[in-house]
């Protein structure tokens, strides 16, 4: 039943008088009283001063002649509103401070007792709601956490209010604030639903080019309402906001794929606790800022944007089926042919068996032995950068593997005067004249230009093949052999077993590529591993030259072992791969509300795409830890659909029982539930077992139920939602939302 109109409970509001006044002259009595402001946009005063009249959208001076409208004329005057918050937690400060700064007078309203924090921001805080409403506020401000917006609206005592007092919300689902406000405000009342897509983290000092996404649901036809309403807007608009106005219905489509997507791969990032690492790329940094910038909200935050945004469910359901699909691309690769590849050499699989990678205590060991012995700080490399380079200092390098990341690297060599040679099974003679190197399609030919450097920069997958088809024999015994590849013990077991002793080797991986290094490799990490460097100065030397290479060019120079990198990149290069793949998978389009979390998201993909699926099984197959990192991956993406299902499966356990004490009966035919509804009205869609018992075919069938009979029915259907505080993933209650009325 819908609520009753309080119309019967307010006075008319008396119109009035038509006036004339000159902007010079002293401002009438009665534009200062405070029963004016509500129907006017208030304007600054000064006495000793004339009285200076400002256009909203000029700051232009307007001229002695008198106006023929004054609601007109007094709507040009700078605009300020009286605005009460209702629910003054964490985002309700944060919106006040700029409502203060910009004039407006703001009130507060918290069940919680915020007055000295009021205080400090220049708000009058209200304990007591009847209080707050008989201030007479032009804007009501709704900033509550969507799962006790329903509680806290039906407790405001509405009938204290004028009847055209404008109700805003900023709730992150729009069409359950919707229908709410319309079931729940009597008809006299103005509706702005509306969502800043940013909060205190992603804008912490500004919100310019922030979306302000809003519909004007109801709005009175009168000026002074209507300019109300745009005065309320221009708040946004002149802190740099792009404002957007859509429904409410197309918002929460866009929405479930930016907002809750989004904060649904920051939360399962969070639960493999991800943490920086020397070896960061681009794109594992742009992992770590989403899981900053989703960390600080509240599972009752995250839980409101799934359980009342009717498209949350299929994004998930989206987003499971297809890290399955990649997880069962990746088993379907790992055939007995590539396993007797990788394994055949028993001293190799004893090698990477007495590892131990699963004991964490020992590889912390491990890793703290290594880096405590041989890593180098940036800074100490540095110190051994030449500036120039002379003909002593030019190294010929043969590129074995003339691809898209061959070419890449050659650019470089022969913009710093090194001689460059190239050998492919593709012929890419035309592309290396172009870039001023030499190629050969034959390997002997190659090595019997005795290059001092042999840089493979074959795919993982082949490299194993490509160095055992080398002349080898045709090469200087002293030729010094280096990799590229992304994993690192790999090819260090394959040289250490392939490669004559004579042979220097050093294994290495720039931590970027064609795509992350376009525009230079300032401040990207290049990780290398002397492997074996013999000592002698010559030898020395010429590896030095080498690194000087990715040095010169302002790469920061990590010195670690394989084995170390393997253990790093396995949590952040693979991590990311596989995130930007499952992505790729969904076809992520940019829409017109994008928050910054969701950019994020769009240019992970971007960063990845690029790479084919053969890099990326490599870095699955050839690094012992990605396994593990994928099955933590699954877990936590299994634990965070348990956490919501079960909090579903609670809420709906209580619409059928009712009552704590009164034990669920599920009743056949048509009998009812709970002694009311039957059983057909909860459950639409159902299959009946063979004991008759009703009983949900899927979980999305559950949702659907819940949210067509229960969320976003009428009134007196609606699912009463208990307002809890939620369970954090260490056990602890985790912080209230931006939105939470604390």
């Amino acid at each position: 039943m819908a609520m009753p109109s309080l119309s019967y409970l307010h006075q008319s509001p008396s119109k009035h008088s038509h006036f004339y006044f000159s902007p010079l002259s002293p401002p009438p009595p009665f534009l200062q009283s405070p029963s004016f402001v509500y129907m006017t946009s208030p304007f600054y005063v000064n006495s000793s001063k004339a009285l200076q009249i400002r256009c909203s959208s000029s700051a232009s001076t307007l001229t002695s002649e008198p106006t023929q409208d004054p609601d007109r004329l007094i709507a040009s005057l700078n605009p300020t509103l009286k605005i009460a918050i209702i629910g003054f937690g964490n985002y309700g400060q944060y919106l006040a401070k700029t409502l203060v700064a910009q004039g407006h007078t703001v009130l507060a309203h918290s069940r919680s007792d915020h007055s000295q924090c009021a205080q400090k921001v220049g708000v009058s805080f209200f304990l007591n709601p009847n209080d707050l409403c008989e201030q007479h506020p032009d804007v009501i401000l709704l900033s509550t956490s969507i799962i006790s917006t329903e509680q806290v609206l039906k407790s405001l005592p509405l009938q204290r209010l004028k009847r055209s007092t404008l109700f805003a919300d900023v709730l992150s689902v729009k069409e359950f604030a919707k229908n709410l406000l319309l079931d729940f405000l009597p008809p006299d009342f103005d509706i702005i639903c509306s969502h800043p897509m940013f909060g205190p983290q992603s804008a912490k000092q500004r919100w310019d080019n922030l979306f302000f996404v809003y519909e004007k649901v109801r709005i009175g036809n009168e000026f002074s309402r209507v300019q109300r309403c745009k005065d309320f807007l221009t708040i946004f608009e002149r802190e740099g906001c792009k404002m957007v106005e859509m429904s409410c219905q197309e918002h929460d489509k866009l929405a479930a794929e930016s907002q809750f997507m989004t904060h649904t791969v920051g939360r399962v990032l969070d639960m493999l606790g991800l943490e920086s690492t020397p070896i960061n790329t681009r794109g594992y940094e742009t992992l770590l800022e989403l899981v900053e910038n989703t960390r600080e909200d509240s599972f009752d935050f995250y839980y409101g944007l799934f359980m009342y945004n009717k498209s949350a469910l299929e994004i998930l359901e989206k987003l499971d089926l297809n890290f399955d699909e990649l997880r069962n691309e990746l088993s379907g690769r790992l055939h007995d042919v590539v396993k007797k590849q990788l394994f055949q050499n028993a001293v190799r699989g004893k090698n990477l068996q007495d590892k131990s990678y699963q004991n964490g205590a020992a590889m912390a060991s491990i890793l703290n032995s290594t880096r405590s012995q041989v890593a180098i700080q940036p800074n100490e490399y540095k110190g051994k950068i030449s500036e120039s380079i002379d003909n002593s200092s030019k190294l010929k390098i043969a590129i074995v593997g003339f691809g898209n990341f061959g070419q890449f690297l050659a650019k470089t060599f022969v913009r710093q005067g090194h001689s460059v040679l190239a050998y492919s099974r593709t012929d890419y003679s035309a592309v290396a004249q172009k870039l001023g190197v030499s190629f050969f399609s034959d390997a002997d030919d190659l090595c019997e230009e005795h290059p001092d450097v042999i840089l493979l920069c074959t795919s993982i997958l082949s490299i194993e093949k490509v160095l055992k088809s080398l002349p080898i024999q045709r090469l200087k015994r002293s030729t010094l052999f280096v990799d590229v590849l992304s994993v690192k013990e790999f090819p260090r077991n394959l040289f250490l077993q392939n490669l004559p002793s004579d042979f220097d080797i050093l294994c290495t991986h720039p931590m970027f590529g064609p795509e992350s290094g376009k525009n230079g490799w300032k401040g990207l990490a290049f990780v290398f591993d002397k492997v074996r460097v013999r000592n002698d100065e010559k030898r020395l030397a010429r590896c030095n030259r080498f690194l000087n290479v990715f040095a010169r060019e302002g790469c920061r120079m990590v010195e670690m072992s394989c084995a170390e990198h393997d253990w790093h990149a396995a949590g952040s290069q693979f991590i990311t791969h596989t995130m930007g793949r499952v992505l790729e998978k969904l076809i992520l389009e940019s829409t017109p509300i994008n928050t910054k979390g969701y950019e994020t998201l769009l240019n992970l993909v971007e960063n990845t795409a690029g790479d084919s699926f053969d890099l990326y099984y490599g870095l699955f197959m050839y690094n012992v830890n990605a396994m593990e990192q994928l099955e933590k991956l699954d877990l936590a993406f299994e634990t965070l659909k348990k956490q919501l299902f079960g909090r579903l499966h609670g809420i709906f356990q209580k619409k059928l029982v009712g009552h704590k004490e009164k034990k669920l009966e599920v009743l056949q035919g048509g009998k009812s539930i709970g002694g009311n509804a039957k059983k057909s009205e909860v459950f639409p869609d159902k299959s009946v077992l063979p004991n008759g018992a009703a009983m949900l075919v899927s979980p999305k069938e559950k949702f659907q139920a819940l949210w067509e009979k229960s969320v976003m029915a009428n009134p007196e259907k609606r699912l009463e939602v208990l307002e809890e505080k939620s369970v954090g993933r260490n056990g602890a209650a985790l912080a209230s939302s931006q939105e939470s009325l604390s």
